[in-house]
């Protein structure tokens, strides 16, 4: 039964040092997800509430490894998990299906799927409570070790100032969904659907997708100031990237003299701001010869 009842808890703990793993390599997208499903309505708060999440998680899966305070653990571990899934039960019934972030980019679950996975492992956590001995230790030692990791998270992964990224706001694509634009390396074209520039430097960008396989993800936000749709700019153009349509102030913001304009983004920079020659400028970007 020893044995049994230490491979369950090991389980336990690893899902919790997973579960942070996967939020502290791609904090963006968990950030986004709060803001998504209404836990906050700031991306700075969010970014603070994402690593103290992470912070907690780390705690609570190396605490559940240890014989002190190891009840009180598994109690609050019940609280927890009861009150991530009282909230995914609201996303449930509100018919949200997207992914929950519970696992970020990694597995990507539904809050149905997390439920489930969320009603295993408090009937987990209740099995090793009834089972569990405690080994007293200074109370002190429950707060200190979680702040310890969670300001240790802040240290390593420091928040990022939004009013150095303009694309902090744009956050769900259609035929992407949840999208994180300041992790990884992306294209971010500024188009007017009723502008000839426009669909010429479109048309480019979908004949370098096709030449190269590792042509990085291309975004596209829309200005429609005409009755061109999206679907007839795309029609044109033989392209389909992931787009979002913004507004005229929105739009003049982003781009220079005239449209269009193209911004390489790298992990939250703007490495590269494009308003001609956009074929020579990324083939020189990604491809050089």
């Amino acid at each position: 039964m020893s044995r049994i009842k230490f491979l369950l808890q090991l389980l336990l703990s690893l899902s919790f040092l997973f579960s942070a793993y996967t939020k502290w390599v791609a904090p963006g997208f968990f950030e986004i997800t709060l803001l998504d499903q209404g836990l906050t309505d700031s991306r700075h708060f969010a970014a603070i509430l994402t690593r103290i999440v992470i912070g907690l998680e780390f705690a609570l899966g190396v605490f559940l490894l240890l014989p002190f305070y190891y009840k009180k653990v598994l109690l609050f571990t019940l609280f927890l998990l009861g009150a991530f899934t009282i909230h995914l039960m609201y996303l449930w019934f509100q018919g949200d299906t997207g992914n929950c972030g519970c696992f970020g980019e990694m597995i990507q679950m539904s809050p149905e799927e997390s439920i489930l996975k969320n009603l295993f492992l408090m009937g987990l956590t209740g099995f090793l409570f009834i089972k569990a001995k405690e080994k007293k230790r200074r109370r002190l030692t429950l707060l200190f070790v979680p702040l310890c990791i969670t300001s240790l998270v802040f240290v390593l992964l420091p928040l990022k100032k939004a009013s150095n990224f303009p694309f902090y706001e744009f956050t769900h694509f259609e035929n992407k969904g949840r999208v994180d634009l300041s992790a990884g390396e992306n294209l971010v074209a500024v188009f007017n659907l009723d502008c000839e520039h426009c669909q010429e430097a479109a048309t480019a960008l979908g004949v370098l997708q096709q030449e190269h396989s590792s042509f990085p993800t291309t975004y596209v936000l829309y200005f429609q100031e005409g009755l061109t749709t999206v679907s007839e700019f795309e029609h044109s153009t033989n392209t389909h990237f992931p787009h979002v349509l913004i507004d005229v102030q929105q739009f003049f913001d982003l781009i220079g003299e005239a449209p269009p304009r193209i911004y390489y983004l790298n992990e939250g920079d703007v490495n590269a701001i494009w308003d001609h020659d956009f074929t020579e400028n990324i083939q020189n970007q990604f491809f050089p010869k």
